[in-house]
């Protein structure tokens, strides 16, 4: 096999190289002309992917010799990939509705008595929704890599992490429970609830193909706005029927989010496996045309040794850090807008508390379709070939530019109470450029041990700018929060530079391979997409834009 190198960097670690039985034939030799006329050149390599290191491999490889035997037709590739649809995506789709379900609970809560109830004043109320993220922020911060990497029972140990949840969101309606019992319990709540998306990023990967991917976290990253949708019509009919409760609606409110996170998080120990080789909905036959069918994703199940050339990587590759700021320019307004949107509505637009509950269910309707169909669009785009418009990043600068115009329309149309309320509709549609980066974390982030980390480091930032978010939602200047919706203003003009930054570079990248493999050509070793290479050891990968 041969990899490409640059500017004195090679792409591969021969030492991991050796370690998984892949032995170096031609060495890179440093190049020391100047660096005008360098030139990259291949490195060449044989073989041997058998015997005592195959815990450095993928776990695909058991099943790699087997499965490339497969020949699978388009016929099968439907009907597989409609199984794996119809019995992982409805679950998968049902957790993430009701982890949003959560965050945004607080919103609600608030204007149905909480920040009464609880004795908040000033910018206490702000702070409940930055505490859930301090949790989520430490545990990515190392421990949930390391929990889950490690694991060969993923789904297992993230159907426990979904359990705790749902206990301790039954536990916010205690009735004794004071404003710092309540932050305590958002802590932990965010501890618990910060493994869901790196865990269905991995199992995403797992089981569809590249191209598959991105339709598929469009799909159920929209759920969000189900949750929304769930979450404000549940708040309207407590609130409403309020006097024939024993306790306050807001507290029935949670009990009713964490009975129904119990009973989710009991199908998901149940019926999630932990990777494709063990699904008991697939046939032996049907495992062997998963690993097949990943084999273009150039990865494959995963390993469970933590590499540390792979994190070390990680950290040098520009594009993490490009994922890192794009997902903090996204979230500072996400973590503001998710717990003030339903006091934004009571207050700032006049709206009573429940024609304020009321009026968030369009919200959700706006982000479960968009979302939805522009990973649709993206997906038959990319089918039909058309220029542009096939690429994922592409749709994700036009939402992000949408999400752009829309914090304008919130922030300066105070002419227009209908503008400012389209504008924070239309908000609802940001989510996607997000999904791009974890699309892309899915696909173009390779190697086991790097994935796990770029997604750490991700949902760090996730966590940091959402801490942040309600911070910009100073109680002093409500009810309108003029400084809040500025700051969204500047964090979607810098998101959207970031992303075409991220096209050109993966663009130029791509170019690149290709221009070196048409001179010096590659050879391919047999099941070398399952040797838990990263995309840069990898010179036959290319970057899904």
């Amino acid at each position: 096999m041969s990899s490409l190198s640059s500017d004195n960097k090679s792409l591969n670690d021969s030492k991991h190289l050796n370690n998984i039985g892949i032995t170096e034939v031609n060495i890179y030799e440093s190049n020391t002309q100047p660096a005008a006329e360098k030139e990259t050149n291949l490195v060449s390599y044989t073989n041997d992917l058998e015997g005592e290191n195959i815990t450095e491999l993928d776990d695909a490889m058991r099943l790699a010799d087997d499965a490339k035997q497969i020949k699978i037709t388009p016929e099968q590739d439907r009907k597989l990939v409609w199984k794996i649809d119809l019995c992982m995506f409805p679950l998968m789709c049902l957790i993430y509705a009701v982890q949003f379900m959560d965050k945004v609970a607080t919103g609600s809560a608030a204007i149905m008595g909480l920040r009464t109830d609880l004795k908040m004043h000033g910018n206490q109320y702000s702070w409940v929704g930055s505490a859930f993220y301090f949790g989520f922020l430490f545990m990515n911060l190392g421990p949930v890599q390391v929990l889950f990497q490690k694991s060969k029972y993923m789904s297992k140990m993230l159907a426990i992490f979904i359990l705790i949840w749902g206990l301790l969101l039954c536990c916010h309606s205690a009735p004794y429970i004071n404003y710092p019992g309540f932050i305590v319990l958002r802590v932990l709540l965010g501890c618990v609830e910060s493994v869901v998306t790196p865990c269905f990023t991995i199992i995403t990967a797992q089981y569809w193909k590249a191209d598959e991917q991105f339709t598929r976290i469009c799909i159920w990253f929209a759920m969000n706005g189900l949750g929304v949708i769930f979450l404000n019509a549940m708040a309207y009919g407590l609130y409403i029927h309020k006097d024939i409760y024993t306790i306050t609606a807001w507290r029935v409110l949670f009990i009713i989010i964490g009975v129904i996170t119990l009973f989710l998080g009991s199908l998901i120990y149940y019926w999630i496996p932990d990777n494709p080789s063990n699904a008991r909905f697939l046939t032996k036959n049907e495992k062997l045309m998963v690993v097949q069918r990943i084999r273009s994703n150039q990865q494959g199940f995963g390993n469970h040794r933590i590499k540390i050339y792979q994190i070390l990587e990680a950290l040098r590759d520009p594009r993490t850090w490009l994922y890192f700021f794009i997902a903090v320019t996204s979230n500072i307004p996400n973590g503001g807008i998710t717990n003030f949107f339903n006091i934004l509505l009571h207050s700032d637009f006049g709206y009573s508390t429940k024609d304020s509950l009321l009026m968030g269910m369009p919200a959700g309707a706006v982000e479960l379709a968009g979302c939805s169909l522009f990973g649709i669009l993206a997906y038959y785009c990319d089918k039909k070939k058309i220029p542009i418009w096939r690429y994922r990043l592409t749709w994700a600068i036009l939402t992000g530019t949408l999400s752009l115009v829309s914090s304008c329309m919130l922030a300066y149309a105070n002419d227009s109470e209908n503008a400012k309320l389209a504008g924070a509709y239309l908000w609802y549609i940001t989510p996607v450029a997000l999904i791009c980066v974890y699309a892309n974390i899915s696909a173009n982030s390779s190697g086991y041990t790097k994935k796990w980390t770029v997604s750490s480091i991700i949902q760090a930032g996730y966590a940091a700018a959402n801490i942040a978010g309600p911070q910009c939602f100073i109680a002093k200047q409500a009810p309108s929060y003029d400084g809040a919706k500025t700051s969204m203003v500047v964090c979607y003009a810098i998101e959207v530079a970031l992303l075409l930054i991220l096209l050109f570079l993966n663009i130029r990248e791509n170019r690149r391979r290709d221009k070196l493999q048409s001179k010096e050509g590659i050879a391919k070793s047999d099941n070398f997409e399952f040797a838990d290479m990263t995309d840069f050891e990898n010179p036959n990968f290319r970057y899904t834009l």
